[in-house]
C-alpha cells in the first residue's frame, strides 16, 4: 500500500459462515472444559472445546463500544447440536474453504498456515507483495472486490466466501451490513489495534481457528515469541544504549511514535534509548521541527524516517534534515526500501506477523556485534 509512516492504518473485516440448522449452545459446554488459546494479545480471545470455539474481538477499532463474538463449529458436529444464534455476531462452520480478507497483514497468516489457495478475493490486489499470493492473483484465482472504503458487495456475494475478514475504523459500514443480510459471515479482525509487537503477531491464531488449525497456529506463534524473547534478552547484554530519533516531516508537522506505541516498544526491546519514550500515547506525536532538532539533533541513529529511501530525497524535501548528526554520519535506516514486485512495502504486510525479524534488524543496527550473522530484512541503510 502507498503509506506514509504516520498515516498508516489497516482496516479489517470478516463475514459470517454457512447455514447450520442444528448447533450446540455455548451454555451446554461447561466453561471449565473450554481452553483459552490467546496469551499476549489483548484485542481478542479464543476459547475452545471439542465441539465449539468462541472467538471474541474486543477491539475491532480504537475505542470500540462493544465486542464481537463469533461461534466456530466443526462441520462434523453441526448436524446434532443447537446454538442460540442471537448470542453471536456470526456463526461459521470450520474448517472454512474460501475466504476474503481486506488487509495485507492477513496474507502472511494464510500463507504460514498453508491455506493461501483459499483466498478468493481482496480489495485492490496490487497492494499484495507476497510472491506466493501474487502467483495466485496472476492465475486469476483472487478477484478484485473494490476497495476498503467501498467494497463491491455484488462481487462478494457472487464469490460467496465462507468468511469475509476485514477491518473498519468504526461501526458504520454499509457494505458489511449488506453482506450480513446476504447470509455471508463477516468477522472483524483488530490486529492493527494491538499495542505490542507480540500482541499483533498472535492474531495468526484468529485464522488458525477458522481453518481448524489451532495447533499449527499455536506452534507458529510460540516459535516467533520464543525467538523474539531470546534476542530481546541478548540485546539487554549490550553495554551501551544508543539514542534513537524517528519519524519525519509531513508538510510542516513532524510525526513520530509516541512512547507507549509498539514502535517504541521495539526500540526498548532492542536496548536503545528512544528519545520520546517517556511521552504518553500509543499513536503518533505531532511536533514542530524546532522541538525535534533541540531534542534529537545528536541522536546516534535515525530509524524509520517517514517515506524516505535516500539522503538525496530527504535533503531535497527539507534542508533541516541535514542538521541532524545521524543524517551527517549516514546512520539513517528505513523499511520503505524493502518492497514487493508491485511496489508494496513488505514491512506493512509481513512486519506485524514477524516481530522477531524486526527486532533482529533493529539490534543489528544499534548493536551490530550481537548478531554478526543476521542479514537485515526490513530495515536497510538509506541510499545516497
Amino acid at each position: 500500500m502507498k503509506h506514509l509512516y504516520i498515516l498508516f492504518a489497516i482496516l479489517v473485516f470478516t463475514s459470517c459462515g454457512k447455514e447450520a440448522e442444528k448447533l450446540r449452545s455455548e451454555e451446554s459446554v461447561p466453561q471449565s472444559e473450554m481452553i483459552e488459546l490467546v496469551e499476549e494479545a489483548i484485542g481478542f480471545s479464543i476459547k475452545k472445546s471439542d465441539d465449539l470455539t468462541i472467538v471474541e474481538v474486543f477491539s475491532p477499532w480504537p475505542n470500540a463500544e462493544k465486542s464481537y463474538r463469533y461461534a466456530l463449529i466443526p462441520k462434523e458436529k453441526a448436524t446434532n447440536i443447537t446454538i442460540d444464534r442471537d448470542a453471536y455476531d456470526a456463526i461459521v462452520l470450520t474448517p472454512i474453504e474460501s475466504i476474503v480478507v481486506t488487509s495485507t497483514t492477513h496474507i502472511p497468516s494464510l500463507e504460514v498456515l498453508q491455506v493461501e489457495n483459499t483466498l478468493a478475493g481482496f480489495p485492490n490486489t496490487a497492494y499484495i507483495s507476497s510472491e506466493k499470493t501474487r502467483t495466485n492473483i496472476d492465475a486469476g484465482n483472487v478477484k478484485e472486490v473494490g476497495n476498503n472504503e467501498s467494497l463491491n458487495t455484488e462481487v462478494l456475494i457472487d464469490i460467496g466466501p465462507d468468511a469475509v475478514v476485514g477491518f473498519s475504523i468504526d461501526s458504520s459500514n454499509k457494505a458489511y451490513d449488506n453482506l450480513i443480510k446476504a447470509n455471508i459471515a463477516v468477522l472483524y479482525n483488530g490486529d492493527w489495534t494491538e499495542k505490542t509487537p507480540l500482541g499483533k503477531a498472535e492474531w495468526v491464531k484468529f485464522f488458525g481457528a477458522l481453518y481448524g488449525k489451532e495447533s499449527e497456529a499455536n506452534s507458529i506463534f510460540n516459535g516467533i515469541r520464543d525467538e523474539y524473547l531470546k534476542v530481546k534478552t541478548l540485546a539487554q547484554t549490550a553495554k551501551s544504549r544508543p539514542t534513537v530519533l524517528s519519524g519525519a516531516l509531513y508538510r510542516d508537522v513532524w510525526y513520530l511514535p509516541a512512547g507507549e506505541s509498539y514502535q517504541a516498544q521495539f526500540m526498548k526491546d532492542a536496548h536503545a534509548h528512544y528519545l520520546w519514550s517517556a511521552s504518553e500515547g500509543t499513536g503518533s506525536l505531532s511536533l514542530n521541527v524546532e522541538h525535534v532538532l533541540e531534542k534529537g539533533r545528536t541522536a546516534d541513529f535515525w530509524i524509520a524516517p517517514g517515506q524516505f529511501t535516500s539522503y538525496a530525497h530527504m535533503i531535497a524535501s527539507n534542508v533541516h534534515y541535514a542538521q541532524f548528526d545521524a543524517f551527517q554520519q549516514k546512520k539513517v535506516f528505513t523499511f520503505n526500501a524493502t518492497t514487493g514486485s508491485t511496489g508494496g512495502t513488505l514491512y506493512y504486510e509481513l512486519g506485524p506477523n514477524r516481530p522477531d525479524i524486526i527486532l533482529k534488524d533493529l539490534i543489528k543496527i544499534v548493536h551490530p556485534k550481537l548478531l554478526p550473522d543476521h542479514e537485515p530484512f526490513f530495515f536497510k541503510p538509506l541510499a545516497d
